[in-house]
This record gives C-alpha cells, structure tokens and sequence, in this order.
C-alpha cells in the first residue's frame, strides 16, 4: 500500500468513523509493512465531522447561565443561525444577561434574572442550556425536564450522587434527552483516539494512565480563590475539574468500572505555608508579591488572564485593581479557606481485569491532558495536541496532529473543538428526539460521576469501593 492510500484510510480514522470491520492488515498494523509518520499529511484537513448540524429548522434554546460555559455554547447560534436560535435568557448579573439579549435579538419579556423566573413560565423553547454553578444545576434541570424541555447540563450534573441519580430519574420520567458537557468526548483529538481503539489496532486493551495537570495558576484562580474552593459548598475537585476525565476513561474503555481506590489532599494551600509577613491580599503591599507565582496582581492585572470573572466593561488596569482590592480573587492563596485536593491520584478496575490510574496535578507550568494507552498489540501515547501509535510487530509508529486535522470552524470552539461539536450532535438528537445521535447518554454520564463520588469515599475512607 503506497503512502497517498494510507493517509486515505487513516484520514477516515480521523474523521471519527468506526474502523471496525476495516482490516487492520490491509492498513499495515500488525503488518510487515511500515507505518509511514504522518504528521505533515495536510489532506487529512478536510476530513473531520462539520460543525454544523444542518437542520431543516433551528432548534430553540433557553441559556441559563449566560457566563463562561453558557456563552461558549450560545455562540454557536452565531455561527450557525439555521441550526440554533437562543430565545430566552436568565442570569443574576445585569450585563451578562442583556449581553447574550443583544447579540441574539432577544426580546425584554424574554430576559430574566433568577432562573425561576425563566421557568415559571409557559415552555418558550425546544431547549434549555443549565450553565449555572455546580451547586444549582439541581432544581433547574429537575423543572426544566417537568416542563417538557430537553436539556444540555454543564458538568457536574450535580454536587451529590443523590441529585444526579435524581436527574437520571427524571429525565427518564419524562422521556427527556439530557447532554452533560462532556465535550473532551466530541473534540476531534480523542474522537480520533478512540477510533484507533476500537480499530482493534493496539489488539486488547490492557490499560491506561490518565493525568490531568491543571496549571499552577490555573489552580488557585479556580480551586483556591475562585468559584470551586470548598469541596461540600461546591463539588469535589475530582468532579468539579476532572469528571471529564473519569468519563474519558470510561469511554475509551466501554466497560463498568467495578473497584476503585484513591489518595489526595491539600499540600500547599494552606495558612501555615503563608510566608512571614505575607498580608490578607496581594494588593496590601506583600513582600513577597514579585516572587510569587501565585501573586493575583501578576496573574490578573498584568497578564490579564481569567478576567470573565470581573464582567468588566473593559480590559483596565484600575477597574483590575480595584476588583482585586475587593473579591477573593485578590486574597492571599494561603488565606482562602479552601479545602479542595491539589493533587489526587485514584486506580481503577474495570470489567475483565482492564485497570486504569488517573491523577490530577496542581503544579505544573501547564494544562492539557496526557494519556498512555497499553493494548497487546500496540501502545499510544498522547497530549491532547497529538497522539503517537506504536505498532508491536513492525516497531513503526503513526502519528495523529491536531495541527493538520484542523478546519477552519474548530478554531474558536474551545476544548480542542469539543465544545461546539458538543452543541452540534445535542441539537441533532432534539430535532430527530433521538438520545442515540449523542456520544453519551445519560445514564453513561451519570456513570462516570458515581466512579468520582465513590473515589472521594475512598480517599476519606483510606479504602478500596465496590461500584
């Protein structure tokens, strides 16, 4: 087989279709024949999965929680007019809400702070988006479903196993699609991985090390100072940041987990580990602020990174300080009252012996996740940018570029294409009422979260948990 016939097929692979049933001789793996590196193969461009849904009308959504996660998916009805129209938004914060009102058109009676509001009213739209905080997905998505609305749900579902088991009850109930925001499962990257998988090219599936490295300032914006800084307040961080990793993991397994163990804590973030003389906030004259790397003065006014959270009208240095002077975005890392884990590390026993460790790491210069995938017939090995496939018996390898597979309409769409290719298969399994059309139901979804719920028992009961 020449070159230009391989990239053909593997170009295929990467598109997100199934290689089952393609023989994996006639592609070179398990072969004799050499597996060329494709990384400069730029005709695999053309072949990822559209981002729009093309339907024959769009389908309506009310955004609850018009933020970060809300927007990202609003935005898609910008893009894609004939496939989405955002009719109706809620959120407690004024310009937030009439932001999201004037770049959709929408109407006054339409715009509503608290989300009971929104929901007290008659059904307005196909849908409902829940972007709100982790601790009030709850009682909206249990109403919405009431109400006859399919729902896309940010993740986590819910802070305890009880409401999400709740959500799961409901949705069925009313025979309700309900989307979790898993979006690393809809990114082209681990698309591509996982159809290497199920290829039957690394044969069977032994095992897999996960690791999460959330980025030092990352870390104490969000787990520290920010919205996520108390595990029984909010969601524990094994579910607040890294759900979407239990649900990889599961995914590319495709099998129950049935033991689980795990280990963590707080090490760094802690009163005792202020330094000497360090004041109550950064902006209070610290000593130590020009060394600091967690320093809010350097993070957010200087590099000017995370400022969503201001909802300023403008990128100001002033505006900057004075928030820093008056959130908790300015406090002292060691002074928060925080509790969540900065590093966390859980093994996992699935169905016919298939193990899997995860961890999740603090304190690393940055994010993006790693992954190692061991089969009897072949390893992979990638970082969220690419991924590199070793072939046992011909000792060559492939590799798979995010650089080359990009289009044009990924870029914008965050988690590496994920987010919006999210929004798309949602608004296909609403038009056509059919769950089957998503990468993950809602069951599976809820799934993954019992595996990180039993994984906190396990780490404050220093024991072994049956799932």
């Amino acid at each position: 087989m020449d070159r230009l016939e391989f990239i053909k097929r593997l170009g295929t692979l990467v598109a997100g279709a199934s290689l089952i049933g393609i023989d994996a001789k006639a592609m070179g793996i398990g072969g004799e024949e050499p597996i060329p590196d494709i990384a400069a193969a730029d005709k695999i461009n053309t072949q990822i999965k559209p981002l729009d849904a093309k339907l024959d009308k769009p389908v309506t959504v009310l955004v609850i929680g018009a933020g970060s996660r809300g927007s990202t998916y609003a935005r898609y009805a910008e893009k894609f007019p004939g496939s989405m129209k955002v009719v109706g938004v809620s959120d407690l914060m004024p310009n937030r809400r009439t932001r999201m009102a004037k770049k959709h058109n929408i109407p006054k009676e339409r715009q509503f702070g608290h989300y009971n509001e929104a929901l007290a009213q008659p059904k307005m739209a196909d849908a409902v988006v829940i972007a709100t905080p982790d601790d009030r997905h709850f009682e909206p998505c249990m109403k919405a479903l009431a109400l006859g609305y399919d729902v896309l749900l940010e993740k986590p579902v819910a802070p305890t196993e009880k409401e999400c088991r709740a959500i799961l009850k409901q949705a069925h109930k009313y025979n309700r699609i309900v989307a979790v925001c898993h979006v690393l499962r809809y990114a082209p990257y681990f698309v591509a991985l996982k159809d290497v998988i199920d290829s039957g090219a690394i044969g069977d599936l032994v095992s897999i090390q996960h690791m999460e490295p959330i980025e030092h300032k990352h870390m104490a914006h969000s787990y520290v100072r920010g919205n996520w800084p108390l595990a029984d307040k909010t969601t524990p961080i094994i579910l607040a940041k890294s759900c979407h990793d239990l649900d990889i993991i599961r995914w590319m397994i495709n099998k129950p987990c049935e033991v689980i163990a795990a280990e963590g804590s707080l090490h760094l973030f802690r009163p005792e580990n202020a330094p000497a003389g360090a004041p109550e906030r950064c902006t209070d004259g610290c000593p130590h602020e020009p060394e600091c790397p967690y320093s809010a003065i350097h993070i957010y006014e200087k590099k000017m990174r995370h400022l969503h959270v201001f909802d300023l009208p403008r990128k100001d240095p002033a505006l900057i300080r004075e928030k820093l002077k008056t959130t908790n975005y300015g406090r002292c890392v060691f002074r928060c009252e925080n509790d969540q884990c900065d590093h966390y590390v859980a093994i996992m026993r699935f169905q016919d012996g298939i193990t899997a460790s995860f961890t999740m790491d603090a304190f690393t210069p940055w994010g993006g996740r790693r992954t190692r995938i061991m089969g009897t017939k072949g390893f992979i090995e990638g970082d969220m940018k690419s991924f590199t496939f070793y072939d046992f018996r011909s000792g060559h390898k492939s590799v798979w570029n995010q650089k080359v597979a990009e289009i044009a309409e990924y870029k914008g769409s965050g988690h590496g294409g994920g987010d919006h290719a999210l929004v798309r298969d949602f608004l296909r399994a609403v038009s056509a009422q059919d769950e089957k059309l998503l990468s993950s139901t809602i069951d599976v979804s809820i799934e993954s979260h019992v595996m990180g719920f039993m994984a906190e028992k396990s780490r404050k009961s220093m024991k072994k948990v049956k799932i």
